[in-house]
């Protein structure tokens, strides 16, 4: 059974929510850090004793380690496994471009468990590790070659980065998201969490908007393609109202995001003006405002000839 915990009004994880929730029946708790607000969990070394002393694993989704790569490891954070998701952060495809790879760690209490066969590694150098040599393991649990492919440029970008090109992802994704955070909240929109830093990401919500103008999150996100910009994230997370999840990435010049404030900031204007332009957005697009529950009821994913 799944069990969510809480958050606080900071974007925390509730301590007084996790307690009573633990157990000798507590498999683990699946954390992201920083989270999905963007935020980073100051609490987590109480976090990984309250689950561990309960019996339980601290599992890590890999999503957003480019705001910490190369300046914290999971590990040091007390996380028993990770999966890093390597279209995120190591440049591999994604989606229809993969294939995906969630390249698995683990600590070192876990490491008799591995799945094999895997490579080893001894004082003589490196060699196959069967079943027979790995008692504990879980077995075989699908292809043993895998996304290799995938692994493969993941580890060569890894590598041309280097030590020093690591922290350099997440200095110059932390730098891009709280210049743009701040930039944004100069020109009239409102922070989810005022008071916390951002991480490689940060929310805006709309709320005050939604209210006031009648200006949704989908509104200024079919807008912005008549800017020639893809829109951010919305609606997600789901607990907070009319949201924009805006991640600029590491990768962004100061240029770039200017011209987003800028774009996102005349729509605001827009707004005030006549909402009617905003709510028949996108104009430029060959098809606009395209039915979302229909595409999810009834998804047509195949080519079919016009009639």
């Amino acid at each position: 059974k799944v069990v969510e915990i809480r958050t606080n009004r900071d974007g925390n994880i509730n301590l007084h929510d996790l307690e009573p929730l633990l157990s000798e029946k507590t498999a683990g708790i699946m954390l992201t850090n920083p989270s999905t607000l963007g935020v980073f969990e100051p609490n987590i070394k109480e976090i990984a004793n309250m689950v561990h002393e309960a019996g339980g694993l601290l599992y890590y989704d890999g999503a957003n380690l480019n705001a910490i790569l190369g300046k914290v490891r999971p590990g040091d954070m007390d996380f028993d496994v990770i999966h890093m998701n390597l279209h995120k952060t190591f440049s591999t495809p994604h989606g229809g471009g993969g294939p995906g790879s969630g390249a698995i760690g683990v600590g070192r209490r876990l490491v008799p468990y591995m799945p094999t066969p895997f490579v080893g590694k001894s004082e003589h150098g490196y060699h196959y590790v069967d079943e027979k040599q790995a008692p504990k393991s879980i077995g075989k649990l699908s292809a043993f070659a895998g996304n290799v492919g995938v692994n493969l440029r993941a580890y060569i970008y890894a590598l041309l980065l280097g030590k020093q090109g690591m922290p350099r992802i997440a200095e110059f994704a932390t730098l891009n998201a709280n210049y743009l955070m701040k930039q944004l909240e100069k020109v009239g929109f409102e922070l989810a969490f005022p008071k916390r830093r951002a991480s490689h990401e940060f929310i805006v919500t709309l709320k005050k908007q939604a209210k006031d103008l009648n200006l949704t999150a989908t509104d200024v996100a079919k807008r912005l393609l008549d800017y020639g910009m893809h829109a951010p994230t919305i609606y997600f997370p789901l607990l907070v109202a009319e949201c924009m999840l805006i991640e600029p990435t590491e990768t962004e010049s100061k240029q770039t995001i200017d011209r987003f404030v800028e774009a996102m900031s005349d729509i605001l204007k827009q707004a005030e003006k006549d909402i009617e332009v905003i709510k028949q957005a996108p104009h430029t697009a060959p098809n606009r405002r395209l039915d979302d529950a229909k595409a999810v009821k009834q998804p047509n994913l195949v080519w079919n000839p016009a009639q």
